[in-house]
């Protein structure tokens, strides 16, 4: 079985992606792919809450909300158009910012995903993974490192807690920037955190995406690092990889790799992983 759940930014809907949207189902087909999950970025209900790059193209909540609303119709679509080559799941990226408990069901209860995929991309309303600079303007914002891999933990367990998405995107982002990763997120107060929301993930039957976008930033490993993927592994957690493709070129990269890297530590792929979608 060959599959991602998170991925299919494309630039017909999001400004930091390229490529277009069917291009790349057809991309995942070509490739062979049995099922995918396609989770555009959630609109930003405020203006302070968007990319730069959003707001230098002139966009506004209102269009970006409009443009969400065509993704939907889009992946519908699609979902209709390649049912016969490839399972096609409708989804979307949520994320964690201020207003989150009550934007993400409302969105859920209009929209209908079949699956939503949490994410903690901002703490304090900064948007901490666009640039080193964005993340040492996050760190200022918390205080020191070690509080900013602190709250990261808290708000990623108080996102799981309140919306209960199908996956954790990217368990471990947090890291993005920092070259002393390993140690940090190894500290007693960090470790404890990271145990006590995995043990929330296996509680709630969460999926934990095995992004594989890390690797593509020239990273030394995937999300969720080998200590984290390794527990996670003993916990009994689903995993399965996630490529987070924003362009066509982006579309399979390392799947195979992660999928036989998983299966050889004996995680289990099936229809079951879907038994939680909506």
């Amino acid at each position: 079985m060959l599959l991602s759940l998170h991925g299919g930014h494309s630039k017909d809907f999001c400004n930091h992606a390229s490529g277009n949207l069917e291009a790349m189902i057809e991309k995942y087909v070509e490739l062979g792919f049995t099922h995918v999950g396609v989770s555009e970025h959630i609109p930003p209900y405020t203006k302070d809450l968007m990319f730069d790059d959003e707001k230098e193209a002139g966009l506004c909540p209102e269009i970006m909300f409009s443009r969400f609303e065509a993704y939907i119709l889009k992946i519908e679509q699609l979902k209709i158009k390649y049912k016969n080559k490839l399972k096609i799941f409708k989804g979307f990226e949520a994320e964690s910012y201020s207003g989150y408990k009550r934007y993400i069901p409302a969105l859920v209860k209009r929209f209908k995903p079949d699956y939503i995929i949490g994410s903690v991309h901002h703490l304090n309303d900064i948007c901490f993974d666009l640039s080193p600079e964005a993340y040492s303007k996050t760190i200022d914002s918390c205080g020191t490192i070690i509080d900013f891999y602190n709250q990261y933990f808290d708000l990623q367990y108080e996102m799981l807690l309140n919306i209960r998405p199908q996956i954790a995107g990217h368990f471990d982002l947090v890291r993005i920037f920092d070259e002393d990763y390993e140690k940090n997120m190894k500290r007693d107060s960090v470790r404890k955190k990271i145990s006590r929301n995995l043990k929330l993930v296996k509680d709630y039957d969460i999926i934990i995406d095995y992004n594989q976008r890390a690797l593509k930033k020239k990273m030394k490993e995937p999300y969720p690092c080998r200590f984290i993927l390794e527990e996670a592994i003993d916990l009994g957690i689903k995993i399965v990889p996630g490529d987070d493709s924003h362009s066509n070129a982006d579309v399979g990269f390392k799947i195979k790799e992660a999928t036989d890297y998983l299966v050889n530590q004996g995680v289990e792929f099936s229809d079951r992983l879907f038994l939680n979608f909506y």
